[in-house]
């Protein structure tokens, strides 16, 4: 596996490093020596699968907070997504950034992000899977989230949206969550 690091401490975008033959491929998804070894990590606990039909979808920005943090490996097993990380965490130097990567079946790809960043994606193609473990448990107590749409990040979502649940579309805006570091603290 080949890992980038990116411009939010602790996210990485991972790519595989497939064995091809005749037959197709095959290759590593996540392996606790390889990712100690380039410094993260990462203990699941649960694994998830999400499907989407439309093209256009998003779902998040989740989080869980604490004492249920979470940390995750997210990969798109069929189709393809445009896969988004927001650093939620306030001592962190890029505070209130993101970053979007495509995962796609094609190509493999994962994004690993650590406790304190919330998480999103959009469906780049229709009928859509994607897959994520996570280091805790789902606790519905401490299940949270952003609005997909606040301005005080910018995140630039590739397509329109064609669906988006209610709960997504009404989270709250980040200067309405308690605790919230100022507006002013935020950089794009």
């Amino acid at each position: 596996m080949h890992f980038a690091k990116t411009n939010i401490p602790g996210v990485v975008v991972i790519d595989p490093a497939p064995h091809a033959d005749a037959r197709g491929r095959f290759m590593r998804a996540w392996c606790l020596k390889e990712f100690a070894e380039h410094g993260i990590v990462f203990d699941p606990v649960q694994a998830n699968l999400g499907f989407s039909t439309k093209r256009g979808t998003v779902r998040g920005m989740h989080f869980q907070e604490a004492p249920a943090r979470e940390a995750k490996l997210v990969r798109c097993t069929r189709g393809a997504i445009f896969d988004v990380v927001l650093d939620l965490r306030p001592e962190s130097p890029s505070y209130g950034n993101w970053h979007g990567v495509e995962l796609s079946g094609d190509n493999g790809r994962m994004l690993y992000l650590p406790e304190g960043c919330a998480h999103g994606y959009q469906t780049l193609q229709p009928d859509t899977e994607m897959h994520y473990m996570t280091s805790a448990f789902y606790t519905p107590a401490a299940a949270k989230g952003v609005r997909f749409d606040d301005p005080a990040f910018g995140i630039a979502w590739p397509l329109a949206i064609t669906e988006i649940s209610e709960q997504d579309r009404n989270w709250p805006l980040m200067g309405d969550l308690p605790g919230a570091v100022p507006e002013q603290r935020l950089s794009a």
